[in-house]
Parts: structure tokens; sequence; C-alpha cells
């Protein structure tokens, strides 16, 4: 992928409420594609997708059937791409090229890692923490997943774990039969790395407590926590996520929830991030506007992209995120440049894109006529926010510019919208 040429400051926000936070199957008959065209008939695209995965394009490992017709839909009869497309999952414990894999199995269609943004993807704009020696939270190809963003000191909880037995107490048949000697050869830890949910989730919060706790040396004891704190990078705030199961299951906003209530409850202050990735952050949505210019970039689309859509199956982060970054393109638009939530990130490519549109799809997180989705909480107050403690909650930001049945309706929807033939 070509540099983003983006440069991120210490204290980078990043879609974040004003506090003192810290830079918050395939068809039949169809052919792989190979790239991206417009084909002769049809005039260079001024729009792009930002299409999320998980609800709108499969279910688990099932691909959703809409998700087909979409992709049928959205390619010419070569079977190369018609627009610009970026998938947006906040998922992260998979490998990029992974995923562009099992996309491209799944839709019958080829994805390229350069199209796939995962929930930490724009961690690799946070070059100042690169070489410190950070331990780093979740699960699957983890050390890979962080040598990708540029992280070259990566410790493991099971590392720290194996290096201090004593530490890790809650399953009995874990805990050491002997008091192991102390550790003082095992070099401090400089930062923490949340990439989604693990698996020992007492295990995790545990160790990255006294990891915080003892300002990096978890094999000695402080009088006083140190405050602040060392510094946390954490990816994908979602509370809930849809898989195969009838109700939604939790996801690692579930976890960062249980990290800052420990944490608060222990210290009496409030655990603090340097970023927060994946959506809604603003961030996230620069990251794959840039990605979008780059695709139409590289096919030889002259007309700058000016519209995206955003189509998704949750509330609080879809949507939300859609409708936040659209408020922003708002404000670069009458001047107001870096607002607040924008965060001092910085690209040298000046920005084309003028609006970007939220599609709500309900085949995953959102379903109609679900109180706890959008609907109003009990008495008819506010719906229940599920976002994170970090973003400033806008009810408003909830309601989708429109809602449709599913992706391939979402599709319709915008090539009708734009005048493209269906």
């Amino acid at each position: 992928m070509a540099a983003l040429g983006w440069a991120v400051p210490l204290r980078a926000a990043v879609g974040l409420r004003w506090r003192p936070v810290r830079a918050a199957v395939g068809l039949r008959g169809y052919r792989p594609a190979r790239g991206y065209s417009g084909g002769p008939a049809q005039s260079p695209p001024t729009f792009g997708f930002l299409l999320d995965i998980d609800g709108v394009l499969v279910r688990g490992h099932r691909v959703i059937p809409a998700a087909l017709e979409a992709f049928h839909t959205l390619c010419n009869p070569q079977g190369q791409l018609r627009v610009p497309v970026v998938f947006v999952t906040n998922a992260g414990n998979i490998l990029q090229h992974g995923k562009a894999q099992e996309l491209s199995a799944l839709l019958g269609c080829k994805v390229d890692p350069d199209q796939v943004i995962l929930s930490h993807s724009p961690m690799k704009l946070f070059t100042q923490y690169h070489d410190k020696r950070m331990l780093v939270s979740g699960q699957g190809p983890l050390v890979e997943n962080a040598r990708a963003l540029g992280f070259r000191n990566v410790v493991t909880v099971d590392e720290l774990r194996m290096a201090f037995p004593v530490l890790d107490m809650v399953d009995l048949e874990r805990r050491p039969k002997t008091t192991p000697l102390l550790r003082n050869d095992f070099p401090a830890i400089e930062g923490v790395l949340l990439l989604g949910e693990p698996v020992r989730w007492e295990t995790s919060l545990q160790l990255i407590m006294d990891v915080l706790l003892s300002n990096g040396n978890p094999g000695t004891g402080l009088a006083t926590a140190p405050y602040p704190h060392l510094p946390v990078l954490a990816s994908n705030m979602d509370l809930l996520w849809m898989a195969e199961a009838k109700m939604p299951r939790f996801g690692h906003g579930t976890f960062l929830l249980c990290l800052e209530a420990i944490y608060q409850k222990v210290t009496g202050r409030e655990l603090r991030y340097e970023g927060l990735m994946g959506k809604p952050s603003i961030l996230t949505y620069q990251y794959a506007e840039e990605l979008i210019r780059q695709q139409a970039e590289r096919r030889g689309w002259a007309a700058p992209i000016r519209k995206l859509y955003a189509v998704g199956d949750n509330p609080m982060s879809d949507v939300y995120g859609a409708n936040l970054f659209h408020q922003y393109l708002q404000r670069v638009k009458r001047g107001g440049a870096e607002a607040r939530g924008a965060g001092s990130l910085q690209k040298q490519q000046p920005s084309t894109t003028q609006s970007c549109t939220s599609i709500l799809v309900c085949t995953g997180v959102y379903s109609p006529g679900d109180a706890a989705s959008t609907g109003p909480g009990p008495g008819g107050g506010e719906p229940p926010f599920h976002g994170h403690r970090d973003f400033g909650f806008s009810p408003g930001l909830m309601e989708a510019s429109h809602t449709v049945k599913d992706v391939n309706e979402a599709v319709q929807l915008v090539l009708r919208k734009e005048g493209w033939a269906v």
C-alpha cells in the first residue's frame, strides 16, 4: 500500500468528545475480478462504498445471499468492480491479507488486502510508539498483526504470564504449585496495545492492570499508582456484534468497559487512551477515505471521489461513525477545518470528499422494532448508549440516512441516486 502521507502527533484526537483524552461461495458463471473498471460506456465514478462485513456481507462464516447479488451488480461483465470499494470492519483478530482472501472466496470477487481496513489498521500512523516495548492483548495472529502495524518490540499476555506466574491467580489449575523466584531481568513494558477481545478475560484484565499500576514493571510493587499511566492504544469499541446466534455477542467494547471500570475502581482515576481506533472514530473514516482515493488513482479514474456511502448493521458503530464523519466533512467545507473530533491528523492530499451517507441494513445487529438497537429506552426516554465512554452521545447521529433490508438494496439505492445503470 502506498504511503498515506499523514503525521500523527502525540496527542492525536480520533473522533472523541472533548475531554482529557490523549489522541482518542461465488455466483454461477461468475468470473473473479482482476481489478477495477468503469467500463467503456460508464463515466468514471465520483462515489465509493465503505462496506461493513459482519452482519452486512456475512454472518459468522456464512455469506449473506444479498451480498452475492450486490457484488454481481457492482461488477461489470468482465468481473471487475465498477466503483471503488473499501471493507471497513471492527474485527481485528485476523491478518489483513487473510481477511481479503476470505472475502474473495465468499463473494466470488477478488478483494485485495489494501481494500480491507481492520479495526487496528490506523495504528500504522502512531509511529512514535513503534519502537517501544508494548504489551499486546487479543487473540489470533497477535504478533504478526502488531508487526504488520509497525510495532517492532511486543510482548504477549501469555509471555508475560510465563515470566511472572504468580500474577495469574483466578484459575486454580494454572496457579503455580511452588513459589517461583522473582525475575529482575525482564525489560520494562512501555505501553499497551489492545487489538481485540482476548480469550481469557480474567488473565488479560489482571496482567494489563499489573502493567499499568507498576509503570511497566509487573514483578515489582509501587506505593502509589503512576498517573498519567503508560500509553494505551485500543481498537474496536463495539459493545456487541452479530454472528450466527440469534442475539448479539460481546465485542471488544465490552472488554474495554470492564478494564475501564476496574481501573477506575482501583485507582479512583479514569483510564485514558492515546488512541481509540475502529468505527465510529473519525480517524478510521479518514483512513478509509484515503484508501478510496488511492484506488481511484491507481485505476486511472480522473474524477475526484466526492461522495462516500457507508453501509453497516450497527447503529452505534456504523451509522454513528458515518454521520460523525459527515459532520466533520461539513465543518471542513465551511472552513472549520481541524475542528474538535477530527484531531490533528494532517494529510498532504487535500480531501475532495463532500459527504458520507449512512445506510443501515437489517441483516445484523439492527432489527426493525428492536429497542436495543435504536429504539427508546425505558419509559420512552433516550435509547441505551452502546458506544464508548469517550464519544459524546448524540442520539441524532444514530439515525441512518437510509434504512434498507440488505446490502443489495443499499447498492441498488446508491446506483439509482448516482444515475448509474443497475
